[in-house]
């Protein structure tokens, strides 16, 4: 008797876990149709006749703050496309002047102007054609002028003559292939510091206007990360910040096509078993997902950070004008992309750098410490050899950033 009894409830034990992995995919949408990776594929661009669509579809592969794409973009004629801020995309608290977000237009330039070179085309880029919009953060402010007025040109023959000189791989542009990778790295990287080669060609990539700087003398990584954890700790403590990153929090496969922007489980480094059953976890209990949660979550994996980076780098604008923000991502996509081609990643820790009152006090030391008089510090970032590999993050479909 005993004996059918443990059987009987070994079979209701497994009838209940059976039930209840059901109940985690179902929540979780495990088997849904990723259609927020679709634009990752090689081909996406494809599907689209104006080149102007072909090489916006590759823009929306850049790297951007906190995920939010905030890119919209007007045709003009048949030749050219204004670029202005998604203002219903911004981060309000974690970005008040609305700086990272004007950063994020440059990125996205970067990787249009690298997918038309591709494509055989010259983007002709004017920043800010109608002057810059001003320091205020709003929407009315940052929406208020186009960032950027891109028109596409079919290549000269000296052109594409000097392009062609540079082809590697069966690819134009020798970083076109790179922008199919992640292009950040949340994982431990390993104890190699950067070949002193690269970082020359790295800090060769700075301009007139905008710096890159590389550190991995013990010290200064000692203390680069000293700076990025603290910071870290500012932000996990400012419930306004925290609650603005739960918003934009994506739990299961659901959620993130319908958005399609924001953050999720991926990029730690967590097995996709894992990531599907803490996605179903929490759809099932949103607490797990509170401010509080969300803020120990993001100090743990700061601290898992700091402790495995065995370099990182600066960028630095001369002033803060929007210019040099835009010229700043601009840089910082050709640097992520050169990078990945010699084979290291990287992630930004920028918490520092960031512009509501809490953050003063570090915003002051990190630019006492490593910036010159009149100098800004747009980013900083860990740089280094992955420990593992991680998989793409949501993007927009790029119609979803097109009007006109």
């Amino acid at each position: 008797m005993a004996i059918i009894t443990w059987q009987k409830a070994a079979i209701a034990f497994a009838g209940i876990l059976v039930i209840g992995i059901f109940a985690l995919v179902i929540v979780d949408g495990t088997f849904l149709h990723k259609q927020y990776l679709e634009p990752w594929a090689e081909d996406y661009h494809e599907q689209f006749e104006d080149p102007r669509v072909q090489a916006l579809a590759h823009g929306v592969l850049a790297p951007n703050s906190h995920n939010l794409q905030s890119w919209r973009v007007v045709l003009e004629g048949e030749d050219s496309f204004f670029l202005y801020v998604d203002t219903d995309r911004l981060s309000p608290k974690a970005d008040p002047p609305g700086r990272q977000a004007t950063v994020t237009q440059g990125t996205f330039l970067e990787y249009v102007r690298i997918a038309a070179e591709e494509l055989g085309y010259e983007a002709e880029i004017e920043l800010f054609p109608d002057g810059e919009y001003g320091p205020d953060g709003s929407p009315e402010n940052v929406g208020s002028k186009p960032v950027a007025r891109v028109s596409l040109k079919e290549a000269s023959t000296e052109a594409r003559g000097a392009l062609e000189s540079r082809e590697t791989g069966g690819s134009i542009s020798a970083l076109y292939p790179v922008m199919f990778l992640p292009d950040t790295y949340r994982v431990p990287y390993r104890e190699i510091k950067l070949q002193q080669e690269d970082v020359e060609k790295l800090e060769a990539l700075s301009t007139e206007n905008v710096t890159i700087v590389i550190y991995q003398e013990a010290e200064d990584v000692e203390k680069l990360g000293d700076i990025a954890y603290r910071a870290a700790e500012v932000e996990a403590g400012n419930s306004g910040v925290q609650e603005e990153g739960s918003e934009l929090f994506r739990p299961n496969e659901w959620e993130k096509n319908k958005f399609r922007y924001g953050f999720t489980m991926e990029g730690q480094g967590l097995s996709p078993f894992k990531v599907h059953v803490l996605q179903g976890l929490l759809s099932l209990f949103p607490s797990m997902n509170s401010p509080e949660a969300a803020g120990d979550s993001f100090l743990s994996q700061a601290k898992t950070a700091v402790e495995n980076t065995p370099a990182y780098a600066l960028i630095i604008t001369e002033g803060n004008s929007r210019t040099a923000q835009v010229e700043s991502g601009i840089l910082y996509s050709r640097f992520l992309l050169t990078a990945s081609d010699m084979g290291y990643v990287m992630q930004p820790l920028s918490q520092a750098t960031e512009e509501y009152p809490e953050m003063a006090g570090m915003y002051k030391e990190i630019h006492e410490e490593y910036a010159g008089e009149g100098e800004t510090i747009q980013m900083l970032m860990r740089i280094g050899v992955p420990e593992k590999e991680v998989p793409p993050t949501m993007r927009l479909d790029v119609m979803d950033i097109i009007e006109g």
